[in-house]
């Protein structure tokens, strides 16, 4: 609990104590227990085979899909995704981790 001190500083941020209550009013890990239920879902399910190299990518494909879940749908989100990878570059080495090769 410790390592949460000082973050209001940069973030709107609550505790909650589950040695002493689950909730204080809108103050709940509902939300982010929801998140890491469908991460996990979706890391033993859908993708199956997950390189620790290529995690945090896989989160951020999660976040981008929970940050938007009310307000877009699926076609509206893979618009807004794709919106924003257009021209831009990946190579070989950022998607292996290797050396060598070449872009996609």
């Amino acid at each position: 609990m410790l390592s949460y001190y000082g973050l209001d500083s940069h973030f709107v941020h609550e505790i909650v104590n589950h040695a002493e209550e689950y909730a204080r009013g809108k103050v709940h890990t509902n939300g982010m227990e929801n998140f890491w239920s469908l991460l996990k879902r979706g890391l033993n399910g859908t993708y199956v085979s997950v390189e620790p190299f290529h995690l945090f990518r896989y989160i951020d494909e999660q976040a981008f899909r929970y940050n938007y879940r009310k307000d877009m749908n699926d076609s509206d989100r893979f618009s807004l995704a794709v919106s924003q990878i257009a021209g831009k570059r990946l190579t070989y080495a950022e998607v292996t981790g290797k050396e060598g090769g070449t872009a996609f």
